[in-house]
């Protein structure tokens, strides 16, 4: 390996101008490559495809609809919809929602639309026709009669508010764009949301509300474009205590230029190989460029004190080069390794994470392992030598500091933080278990509750019978099914069990429809209400409903139960899915089946499995990973497990932190658990690597932790403290994600630092307890 080392030395800094000319260029290329790169939010992306209720979903999507909706609420600031100027703007945002690309078309859905039809039974039989008439006037006998065929129609508490407030719109969205063949550009269609249907068509009198998940995608990267602000003053507080720390405006700004270049690098690479920057990841290229401060603040403390003992800067760099490249380049393989496991979890957005994270850290070991030092190497050596003779520093102060972290190593000392640590780990422990996979809250949980798209989520839910939390169940049985009475029943009983459950607004099924059909031809007598037993009388009650209301497909084998819940928090769809999974047992055979699932919850449901089922492989892929990696690094047990347990103490007490701040474990928050062992190791690493060859010499453990805490401690302590301070500015982010994510963050760097130079010594008193003081 030295052999090795020296070589590489030889050839990187015998051809400096050769290696700054090379990255240069690099950076110039891969910086025009980034300027091209493009926010990416796909509804497929955020969905585990190969999940068994996505087969369904897939199988079902074209003729039911999918789970991508779009919901607009049209509401009359008064409080009755009845009046010209309301219809001539729900008619307007009707039309314009029809029009926009990327809509499916025949399942735009209102008042307007010519499915929406009423039936009564009248003195003859039946009578029928469009809710809105062909000859439809808004004056007071127009309305009247709308208002008559709405109730006719029973669509109140669906496509008109209970309390006639608002009327919805509502429409499916398609992935690829049938006329240009193209991915539908969701960030795009938000937009167009906005500009064409809400600012033109809203007025002093009625007032339109959007939900859907292209509207949240739309409005979460609205918000990610103020988490640029957050990124600039982070790296402004970073610039300005590393100058501290140098004393040197030159050296300060070579490890944030490098590790800038580690971004442009990341960003230009992503472009290269295809991928977009999805709204969920844009915390992800800040924290890139912090792990790539911390390593270069270690290789200009490194260098510095090497210059400090009377060498040249030159010297300095290479020795400094040789002797963090290994320990540095392990904890960012570490890293890297870490963020590639995500790969294994079959959700677009989260191995797409994987790919950005995982490329990010791996250029920074180029930027700031081997770009830093070559550049060093040509300042004066006057400049760095500031940083190593202590006068650039509270020297006295960090003197008195590493005294008192050395008494770590006592015995009597070690025992106390070791119990600390195992009641903090039990807490955590008991904490974590907790946990709950999938979303907390109402409302879009990226978003704080007063964002207007929650305020529209909420009035929505409150106004209509109806949500945007739709779960369908699909029923699949034989060619004719709906004239089969046994089939019908079983139907029945099973939404009646769906709809009495505590977390279910209502639902609808062509058995359902059926029934209240089937009393119309006695009379409209509720006695008969209910479904006919002989086979013509079912196909009487069923002829009627047509394939475009979702409820049927054309041979009637293929009968969706429509179900409206009450939320999507965690607890309520784990409850209903497992209650569907009962009923669908009971009431299958083997000629009908009752799968699941389709529907935004359905969606919702498989992800939250995908999720369980991820969490614990992937935590072991990431420590195997950083294990395996230790293990050929120091090639020590004893100094593996001092590097790994504090880890995941951290990682334990992260996750009991998560359940206090009320966040669950989704494809959002699910990868910021591999993050944080990511953003830890790094810190273990570098305090070891420096105590391992002294340990292997047979030097006492303090002495050896005295020694590693004066050669990297400074530089430790001073980057946890700078990273965490920068990030938790987050918290005044328009993004509620990013406010959770800023303290998490927060929590990480700095307890991972503690975790490094108070836990990490006190482990070693029990592992190398026969070298005394």
């Amino acid at each position: 390996m030295q052999a090795f080392l020296n070589q590489l030395v030889y050839v990187i800094f015998r051809h400096r101008i050769t290696v700054v000319t090379f990255f240069i260029l690099t950076t110039l290329f891969l910086g025009y490559k980034a300027t091209q790169i493009q926010l990416d939010a796909s509804f497929n992306k955020n969905i585990p495809l190969n999940h068994d209720y996505m087969k369904v979903y897939l199988e079902h999507e074209k003729q039911f609809g999918g789970a991508n909706s779009i919901l607009i609420s049209v509401c009359d600031r008064d409080g009755d919809i009845f009046n010209e100027p309301f219809f001539t703007q729900l008619k307007a945002v009707h039309d314009q929602l029809y029009f926009i690309p990327g809509v499916n078309r025949p399942l735009v859905n209102s008042i307007f639309a010519p499915s929406a039809r009423f039936v009564e039974v009248v003195e003859d039989g039946f009578a029928g026709g469009p809710i809105i008439p062909a000859n439809f006037q808004p004056t007071e006998k127009g309305l009247s009669v709308v208002k008559q065929n709405i109730e006719k129609a029973k669509v109140v508490g669906r496509m008109v508010a209970s309390d006639y407030s608002c009327a919805m719109v509502t429409a499916q969205l398609m992935e690829i764009d049938p006329q240009t063949q193209e991915k539908l550009d969701t960030l795009a269609f938000a937009q167009k949301l906005e500009s064409e249907i809400r600012a033109p068509l809203r007025t002093d009198k009625v007032s339109i509300h959007i939900i859907g998940f292209a509207k949240m995608a739309g409005d979460i990267a609205d918000g990610a474009k103020g988490v640029v602000l957050f990124f600039a003053l982070a790296i402004a507080f970073t610039f300005i205590m590393v100058w501290m720390f140098c004393k040197s405006f030159k050296l300060t700004l070579l490890p944030i230029a490098c590790s800038f270049i580690a971004v442009i690098w990341q960003m230009g690479l992503l472009s290269t190989l295809g991928f977009g920057v999805d709204p969920m990841s844009i915390l992800v290229p800040f924290l890139v460029f912090a792990i790539g401060v911390s390593h270069g603040v270690q290789m200009i403390n490194a260098i510095g004190k090497k210059v400090a003992e009377g060498v040249s800067s030159k010297v300095a760099a290479e020795a400094s080069f040789k002797a963090l490249l290994i320990p540095g380049g392990i904890a960012l393989l570490s890293d890297t390794v870490g963020f590639l496991t995500l790969l294994a979890i079959d959700i677009g957005i989260i191995r797409e994470l994987a790919i950005t994270a995982s490329l990010g850290v791996a250029v920074i070991i180029f930027t700031n392992l081997v770009l830093l030092p070559v550049m060093a190497s040509f300042f004066e050596s006057a400049n760095i030598k500031r940083i190593g003779d202590g006068k650039s520093t509270s020297h006295d102060v960090f003197e008195s500091i590493r005294e008192t972290l050395v008494k770590t190593t006592d015995k009597k000392v070690a025992r106390v933080i070791l119990l600390i640590s195992a009641l903090l780990f039990a807490f955590g422990y008991w904490q974590s278990d907790k946990m709950r996979i999938g979303d907390l809250h109402a409302g879009a949980p990226a978003l704080h509750e007063d964002a207007r798209y929650n305020q529209d989520t909420f009035l929505i839910s409150d106004r209509y019978a109806i949500s945007s939390d739709i779960l369908k169940v699909i029923v699949e049985a034989f060619p004719a099914a709906c004239t089969d009475h046994d089939t019908m029943a079983r139907i029945s009983r099973f939404q009646w069990r769906i709809e009495n459950l505590p977390s279910v607004q209502s639902a609808v099924s062509l058995s359902s429809v059926a029934q209240a059909v089937n009393a119309g031809y006695n009379e409209g007598n509720l006695k008969w209400q209910a479904l006919p037993r002989n086979s013509a009388s079912l196909v009487q009650a069923t002829s009627r409903v047509e394939t475009s209301s979702g409820l049927l497909n054309g041979d009637c084998s293929v009968m969706p139960i429509i179900i409206f819940m009450e939320d999507h928090k965690a607890e309520s769809i784990d409850h209903v899915i497992t209650q569907i999974k009962a009923f669908a047992q009971e009431e299958g055979t083997d000629d009908v089946a009752f799968r699941l699932a389709s529907g935004p919850i359905g969606v919702m449901a498989a992800t939250n499995e995908s999720v369980s089922q991820a969490q614990v492989p992937m935590m072991i892929y990431v420590y195997g990973a950083v294990i395996l990696l230790c293990l050929v690094s120091f090639r020590s047990v004893r100094a593996t497990i001092a590097v790994v347990l504090p880890l995941y103490i951290v990682s334990t007490l992260a996750q009991a932190l998560m359940v206090q701040l009320e966040i669950g474990l989704t494809v959002s928050t699910l990868p910021v658990i591999a993050l944080g062992v990511g953003i830890g190791v790094d810190y273990g690493i570098y305090i070891l690597s420096s105590m391992m060859g002294q340990l292997k010499q047979g030097m006492p453990l303090s002495a050896a932790y005295r020694n590693a805490l004066a050669e990297r401690g400074s530089a430790v302590l001073f980057t946890g403290i700078t990273l965490a301070i920068g990030v938790s500015t987050w918290i005044f982010s328009a993004l509620k994600f990013q406010v959770d994510m800023g303290i998490l963050l927060t929590f990480m760097f700095l307890v991972n630092m503690l975790g490094a130079v108070l836990l990490l010594p006190a482990i070693g008193t029990l592992l190398w307890s026969d070298q005394k003081k």
